[in-house]
């Protein structure tokens, strides 16, 4: 496994673009606070990373982790400098609560799951969330549920599009205990499968 410094050698030898100080400006830092735990997303050049508050006090690690995802490396600077840079940047954050956090565009289930007499399974990244046709049906219920068990928040749709996207869901539910050699439902996202939800991200 590289180091850190090795990993970003490697990958400004394969054409990575290095940063100047006047050329690295972070948009924006929020600080996400709330189950416990504070999370920093930042906002650079179009891309949100996310950091927790260890990851954003080393710099090895925050310069890797931009490049990883934003294909941009910050400048090194001196030990001390960096510490101060990172710290004055924490201080003027913009605090959110976590449950207002970002969604990602790509938000899918992998599979609704049908036990009949009402009841439900919504199977998201590996996790099992139980869920009444009432609280499936309305959208508060499901994002509330979603959060907690999944600790995911589902875009906010309005009310018709979301009753369209349930409805759809239902009607290509998989049963749950279907026959030999059926196969399973695939991914369902809200942007692939219904286009004509995709204004929902202003």
């Amino acid at each position: 496994m590289p180091t850190d410094s090795q990993y970003i050698l490697n990958s400004i030898r394969q054409g990575c673009v290095m940063l100047s100080d006047d050329e690295f400006v972070i948009d924006r830092l929020v600080k996400y606070f709330g189950n416990g735990r504070i999370r920093w997303h930042v906002e650079f050049r179009g891309h949100r990373i996310e950091l927790t508050t260890g990851q954003l006090k080393k710099q090895a690690t925050f310069r890797r982790m931009v490049l990883e995802q934003a294909g941009l490396l910050p400048p090194q600077r001196a030990g001390a400098n960096y510490r101060r840079w990172a710290l004055d940047l924490r201080k003027n954050a913009t605090e959110l609560p976590w449950r207002d956090r970002p969604v990602d565009v790509g938000f899918a289930i992998d599979r609704l799951t049908s036990h009949g007499d009402g009841r439900w399974t919504v199977e998201h990244q590996g996790k099992a969330i139980k869920f009444t046709t009432t609280k499936l049906r309305r959208q508060v219920s499901f994002r509330k549920r979603m959060l907690a068990k999944a600790k995911v928040l589902p875009p906010e749709l309005d009310p018709v599009a979301y009753r369209k996207w349930v409805d759809w869901l239902i009607q290509n539910a998989t049963e749950a205990a279907p026959q030999a050699g059926e196969v399973s439902m695939t991914a369902k996202s809200w942007l692939d499968d219904l286009p004509e939800l995709a204004g929902w991200q202003k």
